[in-house]
């Protein structure tokens, strides 16, 4: 039994209150466990010190599996140990088996909220009042204080973008581990960089539009403006370009076309499904 005052037993009756309540205010670390289950015993202690370092920053809250089929059951646990960690009501991530104490550590750099933290809400802010500039400089100053934080890299990243300042862009990308250079929102970003430099580069728009129409094989106008619709939110017109490429030239920069499409698509996600399935269609009937 634990000594930590962060730490508690949850059952049914009290799992509302102790788990979903307190998940409004700070991250809550659900431990589903067992007494005949030796990694529980090995994550235990770890979870209770973590629990005392941060101070009531996160709870953890422990599931006897064995006494709370049903809890177990609601929230799909099929291995022990297996902790989910709850954030304002809902199951925001989670870990199975008795990890080490850095990868736990890992799992809550995610979630908990730092000093760090509470600049970023503040540079936020100020960004949206339309003073970019110096919520840069706040959201530079708390990377300063706390490198650690991707929070904090992943907003100044964006709008140093939208600055056009790629080197620091750039810089900043460099900095994530290796093992997060191919996760989603450090691939999107590296797309993003990559338009907005080819954008930045270019002609400008009018000058590419009367080069394409007085000579529509030329690609690297056709692949420079798309680019630049890209980045303006104009993804129509740019997949057009992509397309057009695509039937004009697949040799050019390494079927740029074809690349360029299924960046788009990416980028979009789930924003306009019925476009991205327009395009594909269109690029599938080109390629075959």
């Amino acid at each position: 039994m634990s000594t930590s005052t962060y730490v508690f037993d949850v059952d049914e009756q009290n799992f509302p209150e102790i788990v979903l309540g307190n998940s409004e205010r700070v991250p809550v670390l659900v431990d589903f466990w067992a007494g005949w289950c030796a990694p529980c015993k090995m994550l235990a202690p770890i979870l209770d010190k973590l629990a005392d370092e941060f101070a009531g920053a996160f709870i953890v809250a422990k599931v006897d599996t064995d006494e709370q089929r049903q809890l177990a059951a609601q929230y799909g646990v099929q291995s022990l140990p297996t902790v989910k960690v709850f954030r304002n009501g809902t199951v925001v991530d989670e870990f199975l088996g008795a990890q080490p104490e850095g990868s736990i550590r890992q799992v809550l750099d995610r979630h908990v909220e730092r000093e760090s933290d509470r600049v970023r809400t503040q540079a936020m802010s100020v960004h949206g009042q339309g003073k970019t500039k110096e919520a840069v400089e706040l959201l530079r100053g708390a990377l300063a204080s706390d490198p650690a934080n991707e929070r904090v890299s992943l907003d100044l990243i964006r709008l140093l973008l939208a600055q056009g300042q790629f080197a620091e862009v750039e810089t900043l990308l460099h900095g994530f581990p290796t093992n997060r250079q191919m996760d989603a929102d450090i691939t999107e970003i590296r797309t993003q960089l990559k338009f907005s430099r080819i954008a930045d580069a270019a002609s400008p728009t009018a000058e590419l539009e009367d080069a394409i129409a007085k000579a529509p094989d030329n690609c690297e106008a056709r692949y420079q403006l798309g680019a630049r619709k890209l980045m303006e939110g104009d993804y129509e017109t740019a997949m057009g370009h992509f397309l057009e490429i695509m039937r004009r030239d697949r040799r050019f920069e390494d079927d740029a076309g074809r690349k360029g499409l299924v960046d788009a698509f990416a980028l979009m996600g789930d924003g306009n499904p019925s476009l991205v399935g327009r395009y594909r269609s269109l690029m599938s009937s080109t390629l075959y």
